[in-house]
């Protein structure tokens, strides 16, 4: 959907009561001036998709006792938040954001990680690294190439979210592929960091969320 530069004449009153409401939404003028007209005459905005699979994403994602999902409506990202069970209990931090217009990525998961322990940075980089080692083998041939990208540093981690090559995602097919995503991803990084799962265990793992995952992000 594309967009366009148009006059309209308004009433101050009007402009400054959208104004307060556009603050409050966390959004701007002209993007809730759309929003409120394509709710009128029954258009379906990227704004709004996005809106409806976050709202999905809240709802699944809430049935983990171990992720608390934060939704805000009319933003083009949401965060789900985790605690590791370590000392002090430090939070990990995920935040997906969809594209408004996707070309071969529809969004991207940030991970995002804040400890003072060496010794704990140091394991959260070495999952974060197996994981796109396991993600580099096990995805060849599922995503187009290039479509999985990465970025990795001791306390970040940032991927890509597509669609496999030849597949068409519904609003609910894409919500159930991402929150599954963060739930296992979550659950295996815990793991790992408390020495339950070896390298070999989170592979073995891995290998059965692919074989058992209708919705792969």
């Amino acid at each position: 959907m594309g967009k366009s530069l148009y006059s309209l004449m308004l009433m101050d009153e009007v402009v400054e009561e959208i104004d307060k409401l556009a603050l409050r939404l966390g959004t701007n003028r002209s993007n809730l001036v759309n929003q409120i007209l394509a709710e009128h005459v029954s258009v379906s905005t990227p704004e709004k998709q996005i809106d409806s699979i976050f709202r999905q994403m809240e709802e699944l994602i809430s049935r983990s006792t171990d992720l608390v999902p934060l939704v805000t409506p009319n933003q083009l990202s949401m965060s789900v938040k985790s605690s590791l069970k370590y000392k002090y209990k430090p939070t990990v931090r995920y935040t997906v954001q969809l594209y408004r217009t996707p070309e071969d990525a529809v969004g991207e998961l940030t991970v995002n990680f804040r400890s003072q322990s060496t010794g704990l940075l140091n394991g959260i980089a070495r999952f974060f690294m197996l994981w796109k080692q396991l993600e580099d083998y096990y995805l060849q041939g599922i995503f187009e190439p290039g479509t999985i990208r990465y970025q990795l540093s001791e306390s970040r981690f940032v991927r890509t979210i597509a669609v496999p090559k030849g597949r068409t995602y519904s609003a609910e097919d894409l919500s159930k592929g991402i929150s599954d995503y963060v739930t296992f991803f979550d659950k295996a990084m815990k793991h790992y960091l408390a020495g339950m799962l070896t390298e070999r265990d989170l592979e073995l793992q891995y290998s059965r969320y692919l074989n058992s995952n209708n919705y792969l992000i």
